[in-house]
């Protein structure tokens, strides 16, 4: 077990998008409790599921209904969080979500409908629940997003690609207007993880284990998809005040794929 270093000790934040344990977010929430934060989660839908699963956490945690596209909860979500702290200093945006018409293979026949839910879902929420968010953050505050490298194409990503991509640009915005107070704003960019969400975006004809597989191969350091740690450690550093002139950045969390070729390098 990794030792605690105390490295959000002292500071709330907020996470959203926890969905199950098996979700990244739900892996965020409790390294960010482990290194002393106080953690409020969001949730969406079924409020009791997401409160069933704050429990698991090593403290319960309070859960806020959020849904990202409402723009009624989102004028009251400030005063919905004061209820349980005065501010925030740190807020994971872990908010994603496209149609199954726009994944897995058909891009050229999904619908207008379909890829506006996925840009409104997955990239505009990111400014829509910052913003909502400002009177609560203070100079010093750490937005985080979860981002997958959108420079190449994935087979079945699709849509969720060209919302990641336009996530990669909201975030550089964001940090350039957001720096005067002090509020620094950062994805992390994560490999392939066992989640419900990832396993979803695959091409029917796409063997998610071989897919995984092939990935661990390329990845100079390794890959392992059921492990939260190596992510859930990044988001905790960049949601501490440990890099505070560092804005507006990727940081890759995925065994070093990013900087390879497509033929790799381990196991050659």
């Amino acid at each position: 077990m990794t030792a605690r270093t105390g490295l959000l000790e002292g500071r709330t934040i907020l996470v959203t998008g926890v969905l199950t344990d098996r979700s990244i977010a739900f892996h965020v929430a409790r390294k960010a409790q482990e290194e002393g934060a106080r953690v409020i989660l969001t949730g969406y839908g079924r409020l009791s599921l997401v409160e069933r699963i704050a429990r698991r956490l090593p403290e319960p945690a309070p859960v806020i209904e959020l849904d990202v596209t409402d723009d009624e909860q989102l004028a009251t979500l400030e005063s919905r969080i004061r209820e349980h702290a005065d501010h925030l200093d740190g807020v994971l945006h872990a908010v994603a979500y496209a149609p199954p018409g726009a994944l897995g293979g058909g891009f050229l026949s999904t619908t207008r409908q379909d890829a506006t839910t996925a840009f409104e879902v997955s990239t505009l929420s990111l400014q829509s629940l910052t913003t909502a968010l400002l009177p609560l953050l203070r100079g010093g505050s750490s937005v985080v997003g979860l981002d997958f490298d959108s420079r190449q194409v994935w087979a079945g990503y699709d849509w969720m690609g060209v919302a990641k991509a336009g996530l990669e640009a909201c975030a550089r915005y964001l940090a350039a207007y957001l720096g005067e107070r002090g509020v620094r704003v950062n994805l992390v960019a994560a490999g392939p993880l066992h989640t419900p969400a990832g396993r979803a975006t695959y091409e029917e004809d796409t063997d998610p284990a071989q897919a995984e597989k092939e990935w661990d191969l390329r990845a100079p350091l390794g890959w392992r998809a059921t492990d939260f740690e190596p992510v859930a450690k990044a988001c905790a550093v960049l949601l501490s005040d440990w890099l505070p002139s560092t804005t507006g950045e990727i940081l890759h969390v995925d065994g070093g794929v990013h900087a390879i070729g497509d033929g790799g390098v381990r196991g050659h």
